[in-house]
């Protein structure tokens, strides 16, 4: 079997024991749905139709609120990574990563000092996110933006990245492409690794790949 990939046709709260999906096809009882970064069991009541009931928090994943047009993958349990042979490793603590959904334009909300970010824009429509400039705490925190539609999404930081200032502080997707974007937080700054090279523009900084 392989795994497929849908999205949520309606939110999710916590507490919901069913979620709605845009397609059924394949969906069967037994089968596993991940959603962001939660686990779920379509119970054996499952039939058919896009309102599947579910057991929610499966393997050790957190029960947490999912947005309209969220990704939803399932499968088997066979079908998804499992971890390797059980050995005894000794790994440096790893900094928490805090999820975001976001379905339209607004001002991002920092995650807690001490984590990093990662915001999901959803859908096709076009969502201009405002990310407001880091606090000195939040020095090292990674935050990472993606989107799972095609659209030409516009992160504009406060400030401009590197606080270089209003002329440098909006970033245009490619309206036929994915997003997926990564910046520091430094000195009360959002820095990002210029790889690709970035060119500069009066209104904007446009990112783009040769």
């Amino acid at each position: 079997m392989a795994l497929v990939k849908t999205t949520l046709g309606a939110a999710c709260a916590i507490g919901d024991k069913s979620i709605v999906v845009a397609s059924a096809t394949t969906v069967a009882a037994g089968r596993y749905f991940r959603v962001d970064q939660e686990d779920m069991l379509v119970t054996k009541e499952y039939v058919s139709g896009t309102t599947v009931p579910v057991l929610r928090a499966q393997n050790g994943t957190e029960q947490v609120a999912h947005v309209i047009t969220a990704n939803a993958i399932h499968g088997l349990a066979t079908d998804f990574d499992a971890p390797g042979a059980q050995t005894s490793t000794t790994y440096p603590t790893q900094r928490p990563t805090i999820i975001t959904s976001v379905t339209a334009t607004g001002t991002l909300v920092h995650a807690p000092a001490g984590c990093d970010h990662r915001v999901i824009l959803n859908g096709t429509s076009v969502i201009t996110l405002t990310v407001p400039v880091p606090t000195l705490d939040m020095d090292g925190a990674m935050l990472v933006i993606v989107s799972n539609g095609a659209a030409a999404h516009v992160p504009t930081f406060t400030g401009g990245l590197g606080g270089a200032g209003s002329n440098y502080d909006a970033i245009t997707n490619n309206a036929t492409g994915k997003m997926a974007l990564v910046v520091f937080a430094a000195n009360e700054t959002w820095q990002i690794p210029q790889a690709p090279a970035l060119t500069g523009t009066v209104t904007n900084i446009t990112g783009g790949v040769a």
